[in-house]
């Protein structure tokens, strides 16, 4: 009789065993899904596009190729009076993906680019992040402008588009270098426009120089949207 109380109370726990790690691998976040890496290592065009990005030119010449920096795809851009951009339509929520990562290295920024002025607006290397409802935010290296400066775009846009403009990088001190940067867009957004953010619908990278009429030369690669910061 004992022995059966036994096997009894084993299977009772047996069964309380799989429905506890049922429900824990079953539980949101418990596996967590893989990062959303937007590179640029897709078809390249005649042009020297990678698919799906697409060239937008606004002012002047664009000077945009994919190249092997240390044996990995990355975006080289290079402008003389010019104003272009790389896009790329995408879905995000950002509440499962709250974190985005990417590299860049700038060899040349223009000399009096500052953008808090719009007859300075001019920046080496921008990382733009489009959400639904025509909000952007852009993050920039900047020549003059103070690193941690938050500002809206100086330049006008199209009516009904709102741009923050935030400089994580500041001066020529590091060019040379491929620098990672790390944001959390979902904190950001609402710190920013203080308000819950809505789907990401796309992402650009871009480069100006018309304005202050110099040059400017950098890299882009490994765009990664992620659970977590690591």
């Amino acid at each position: 009789m004992r022995n059966r109380s036994v096997i009894k109370a084993g299977i009772i726990l047996f069964f309380i065993f799989v429905s506890s790690l049922f429900i824990c691998l079953s539980a949101p976040g418990a596996v967590d899904a893989p990062p959303v890496t937007l590179g640029f290592s897709g078809p390249v065009s005649p042009e020297g596009i990678p698919s799906p990005w697409e060239l937008k030119v606004k002012k002047g010449k664009a000077d945009a190729k994919v190249v092997l920096e240390n044996g990995e795809p990355a975006l080289h851009m290079k402008s003389l009076k010019s104003s272009f951009s790389l896009e790329r339509e995408f879905r995000l929520n950002v509440k499962d993906y709250p974190y985005v990562t990417w590299a860049w290295k700038a060899l040349t920024l223009p000399l009096r680019g500052d953008v808090r002025k719009g007859s300075t607006n001019d920046q080496g290397l921008q990382f733009f992040v489009a959400f639904e409802g025509r909000k952007i935010l852009s993050y920039v290296w900047d020549t003059n402008a103070p690193e941690g400066t938050v500002t809206e775009e100086s330049v006008p846009w199209p009516v009904g588009l709102t741009i923050k403009v935030i400089v994580v990088k500041s001066g020529i001190s590091d060019t040379g270098k491929w620098l990672t940067v790390r944001r959390n867009v979902y904190d950001d957004y609402r710190k920013f426009f203080n308000e819950e953010p809505p789907r990401v619908e796309g992402i650009r990278v871009q480069m100006n120089t018309q304005h202050t009429g110099g040059s400017a030369e950098g890299f882009f690669r490994n765009i990664i949207f992620s659970k977590t910061s690591r």
